[in-house]
């Protein structure tokens, strides 16, 4: 039984500094609520940005009427999004790479995406569009309460409240009743 104990004791100090080492990909860092490192925080609010942006494009052409109109708000605020965090880093305030093109995991739910039509397109994009804000909210949270970079930290407070908002908003995507249809 001892030894129990102290075996997990081991493993929970080094999961913590294990988490680190694994970076975002695994949402190890997200279970613990380990703040992300500066690198992996820019990679992955940049490539959050272009899947965002590129995704709500498809939704204006393809989406439905509520669909639509969050799609335009998500091209607006994440283009802005995107253009300050290229600020935060061109000014050499942080110091970080910016990625020019997406991770093959949000490459594929985009071409799904394109690929898509009706029903099965707003089903897509409405479940991807909560997934991408939940974890997007929990990256920011993470960040602003235990980043490196003092620009960087300040900047993902002052943006989190606008994530959060995007999340309540694409909860309620597929929600409301189709035109045409009553409600029972």
């Amino acid at each position: 039984m001892k030894r129990t104990i102290i075996a997990l004791g081991c493993l929970l100090l080094a999961g913590s500094a294990l988490a680190q080492s694994l970076g975002e990909k695994s949402g190890v860092n997200s279970a613990l609520g380990v703040a992300p490192t500066t690198a992996d925080f820019v990679k992955e609010v940049a490539i959050s940005d272009m899947f965002e942006i590129e995704s709500s494009k498809l939704a204006e052409q393809k989406g439905n009427a509520q669909e639509k109109t969050f799609a335009q708000q998500m091209v607006s605020d994440h283009t802005k999004t995107s253009s300050e965090l290229k600020g935060l880093v061109s000014s050499g305030k942080v110091k970080a790479e910016v990625p020019a093109a997406l991770d093959t995991s949000h490459q594929s739910k985009l071409d799904k995406l394109k690929a898509a039509t009706g029903k099965d397109f707003s089903s897509d994009y409405d479940s991807y569009q909560v997934s991408a804000h939940k974890d997007a909210v929990s990256l920011f949270e993470r960040y602003a309460k235990g980043g490196d970079n003092a620009d960087l930290k300040d900047w993902a407070g002052k943006t989190l409240p606008a994530l959060k908002h995007h999340l309540d908003m694409a909860q309620e995507l597929g929600k409301a009743p189709s035109v045409g249809q009553t409600s029972k």
